[in-house]
């Protein structure tokens, strides 16, 4: 049977979607014999990782990025494997998916056409925390629900992120990463190798209630050691300290030898136009009495003036209410509301005249005390805040004052303080060291037993724990190393000197696959990681990664048939010459059915059409099938 030609998609030049194969004539391909149990025991897989849904990945465009000119790739549930000759560009579609989650943009990486770009479709959860935090920066779920990811990046080396139709920094795509993505390479051996990475993992394996005593002691450090550089701080700079206090002690006398008040600037200045036109203010509010009420007390002296306001409004609200029209009356009803206003409004007026003080004493008292409190804002608040800049400076200037205090009391309860955060330092990174020993031995036990099915049977690991608590660090008191015996017989020794490169991929991956259950990331992505790997070592690295498959969605960029053969979907990319456009392009499609066997058997021997090759990948497909459905 024909390779499949990948189609194009309509308005898109040269763009290719990665999904079911036909045959020539458009119809479905009925898989190969072998193929059929495979794909029955793959929907066996995905019926039980159905019940793990966390979300995946859908879709993965890729443009412009290294041999990729425009391929989308379809990415099923489980497990996906990504195949090709070497320098392909199997390695593009890692580095498209680590772009697309906030991975750092190599402009080297960008194709003539001068701009890279990626786009995802997400399809999670309801419950899951990324729509929570997708919400907080303005993204918005696509029609079917989906949440779609994109990046560009340009030959200099611009980039910009897009989620849900927005555009947002590039680093809060990566804040989603990490509960979306993890990419695991080559580089991750180098990882492993690290001190901090080991105890990290044997943290992670010890569990959450481990995990949140931790935090805890990493807290009670971080005090104890603040604590400390404050008293050494004190002590070492106890002149300068003692200078800086008496300046801002100055500076609190004044003010509070004042005690303003918040708003008193406002209120004086209030006052003092009040007071500087008393006789004014006065003449106001006797004019305004007289025409509301009259002359009532006859100190006005309004003899022969006209009626005031409320005699007639009375004598309007009379006339209206002697009638017999109801709409007359209810009128009369709002001018007698009227007179009762207007009247309200006198007594205040009386009263504000009663309380209006004219004494040029009490102005001047006034006028000196707003001198004083200007004084003050011109040299202790910043232009525009007034009083209130004095007494947020003095509020700064309080809190400073016992952070500058060098006397012997503050020393020794400052001192006392330090001895009570270290104690708690110490009580703390014990309780976190008995932990990490109480679990060192299981998460051993676990990564040899996930080894020996990795074709290390004769392989031991362990954990070194050297504690020391004269020197407690940020995370904890111990030296923790991961040891590996080879076979028995050999000394136990850190693991990235005692492994090869190949067994060094085993046991990182047997420690993914411990970790599986309980790891929240949806999407696992392995680069490569069974380099240096054969045989039936292969094999069961293909198993676990199809055990790991049910509870992520799991992609694999491998070289490796036995891999490959466990696969729920398999991608192949080609690489050709374009001679019209004078550049290599690479393409990406599924393959299924007679197209996977071929793409196995190359694998296997370098020759598709070989019957031999062909027979040995259909051979490989059925003990797949065979190791999925238990």
């Amino acid at each position: 049977m024909a390779p499949r030609t990948p189609t194009r998609e309509r308005g898109g030049r040269g763009r290719r979607t990665a999904s079911s194969p036909t045959g020539e004539d458009g119809t479905p391909v009925a898989p190969a014999p072998a193929e059929v149990a495979v794909d029955g025991a793959a929907a066996a897989v995905r019926t039980r990782a159905d019940g793990h849904a966390r979300g995946r990945l859908t879709e993965l465009r890729i443009r412009g990025l290294g041999a990729i000119d425009d391929v989308t790739l379809e990415l099923g549930r489980g497990l996906t494997v990504v195949t090709g000759e070497t320098g392909a560009g199997k390695t593009m579609v890692v580095t498209g998916l680590t772009l697309l989650f906030g991975g750092r943009a190599d402009p080297g990486r960008v194709r003539a056409t001068g701009r890279a770009g990626v786009e995802g479709r997400l399809e999670l959860p309801p419950e899951s925390p990324v729509w929570e935090r997708a919400a907080d920066a303005g993204a918005e779920p696509d029609d079917d629900g989906s949440l779609i990811l994109a990046r560009t990046v340009s030959a200099e080396g611009r980039s910009r992120a897009h989620l849900g139709g927005r555009s947002v920094p590039v680093g809060v795509v990566s804040e989603l990463a990490e509960g979306l993505l993890a990419v695991h390479g080559q580089s991750d051996q180098l990882r492993l190798s690290r001190p901090a990475e080991q105890r990290h993992a044997l943290d992670r394996y010890a569990g959450a209630a481990h995990l949140q005593l931790l935090e805890d002691y990493r807290a009670a450090h971080a005090r104890w050691r603040e604590l400390a550089a404050d008293l050494d701080r004190r002590r070492g700079q106890a002149r300068e300290l003692a200078q800086a206090a008496d300046v801002l002690r100055h500076g609190l006398e004044e003010i509070e030898g004042l005690v303003p008040e918040p708003g008193e600037d406002d209120a004086l200045d209030a006052l003092a136009r009040r007071l500087g036109d008393a006789d004014a203010l006065r003449a106001a509010v006797d004019e305004a009495r007289m025409a509301l009420v009259g002359d009532v007390t006859g100190d006005l002296g309004a003899e022969g003036l006209p009626q005031d306001a409320t005699a007639a409004l009375a004598t309007a609200e009379r006339a209206l209410a002697g009638t017999d029209d109801p709409a007359l009356v209810l009128l009369a009803r709002d001018l007698a509301d009227a007179v009762a206003v207007v009247s309200d409004v006198s007594v205040q007026l009386a009263g504000y005249v009663a309380d209006l003080d004219a004494d040029p004493a009490r102005l001047a008292e006034v006028l000196d005390r707003r001198a004083a409190i200007t004084a003050l804002v011109r040299k202790y608040a910043d232009p525009g805040q007034g009083l209130a800049g004095v007494l947020a400076w003095a509020e700064d200037a309080r809190r400073k004052l016992d952070e500058l205090d060098v006397s012997d009391e503050a020393l020794e309860a400052l001192e006392a303080a330090r001895d009570t955060a270290r104690a708690e330092v110490d009580d703390l990174g014990a309780r976190v060291s008995a932990g990490r020993r109480a679990a060192a031995d299981g998460f051993a036990a676990e990564v040899g037993r996930e080894l020996a099915g990795l074709a290390m049977k004769s392989a031991r690991v362990s954990f070194s724990i050297d504690s020391h608590p004269d020197q407690p660090g940020p995370d904890g008191i111990d030296e923790v190393a991961l040891l590996m015996a080879a076979h028995p017989g050999a000394p136990p020794r850190p693991v990235h000197r005692g492994a090869s490169g190949g067994e060094l991929s085993r046991v990182m991956l047997a420690i993914e696959v411990v970790f599986a259950g309980a790891d929240p990331v949806p999407v696992m992505v392995f680069d490569e990681v069974d380099a240096g790997v054969g045989g039936q070592a292969a094999g069961e690295i293909g198993r676990r990664l199809a055990r790991l498959a049910r509870e992520h969605q799991v992609v694999v960029v491998t070289h490796l048939a036995q891999v490959a053969a466990f696969a729920d979907t398999h991608l192949v990319v080609d690489k050709s010459p374009d001679t019209a456009a004078g550049v290599t392009a690479t393409d990406i499609r599924a393959v299924d059915g007679e197209d996977r066997v071929r793409e196995l058997a190359r694998m296997l021997s370098g020759l598709a059409d070989s019957e031999t090759g062909q027979a040995h990948a259909r051979e490989l497909l059925a003990v797949a099938a065979a190791a999925r459905a238990d």
